[in-house]
């Protein structure tokens, strides 16, 4: 299972400055069980920005929406008739239900409202793919909906390194470079500036390089 915290409120509100017309999306796998994205966060949320914008005089229109799961293009796309009617999609899910929405809605602006933490295990037979590494501290509003920590062999911030060579990384000529993929979706959305946003020292600490980690809500606790 994938753990979640919610982003500070903040933060939240930082990326969504702009828009007037949000569409909040909530999931209903993991981030519904460790009580973060779900049905009920989503309310809360919105509750808070509607407030928040009401205290400062500022509209907004927001329609709250939660998903069986965010990760599976089949539900991602049950949004389409109503999604182009907002100008950003907000994300209460882990990294990589962020991402599936990214890819399935390459048009919309999508950040994520908490920061993936870990990911537990789930067997189940299948094929997965690693989007996300739960590093603590989301920065898919920087990078359009694709993980560099993930995506790229090296987690490089600011990248492309000098080994990438026609859209591929050095590592595997078939695996695409994280970078190219992002650089063409910035140029895509028209939002080349965040290129040049210069990513400080990334503290591993809130990954799993600090050693295992645990979460704790006290609330929930029995």
């Amino acid at each position: 299972m994938i753990v979640a915290n919610r982003k500070p409120f903040e933060e939240i509100m930082e990326m969504l400055k702009p828009y007037k017309k949000i569409l909040l999306l909530g999931c209903n796998e993991c981030v519904t069980v460790c009580s973060v994205g779900g049905a009920k966060e989503v309310a809360v949320l919105a509750s808070e920005i509607r407030l928040s914008r009401l205290k400062n005089i500022i509209p907004v229109e927001i329609k709250e929406h939660t998903l069986e799961r965010q990760c599976d293009p089949e539900y991602a796309l049950s949004i389409s008739s109503f999604v182009n009617d907002y100008e950003i999609i907000i994300s209460m899910a882990c990294g990589c239900g962020v991402q599936t929405i990214a890819e399935t809605y390459r048009e919309k602006y999508v950040v994520p409202a908490v920061n993936t933490t870990f990911m537990g295990s789930s067997e189940e037979h299948g094929v997965w793919r690693e989007k996300c590494q739960g590093c603590g501290n989301c920065i898919l509003d920087k990078t359009l909906g694709i993980c560099p920590v993930t995506r790229c062999a090296k987690s490089i911030l600011n990248g492309p390194c000098g080994g990438s060579q026609g859209g591929s990384c050095e590592i595997n000529k078939d695996t695409p470079c994280a970078w190219q993929l992002i650089i063409d979706r910035l140029k895509q959305m028209n939002m080349m500036e965040k290129y040049l946003e210069i990513q400080p020292v990334k503290d591993w600490s809130t990954s799993r390089d600090g050693g295992p980690r645990t979460r704790i809500r006290e609330d929930l606790r029995i």
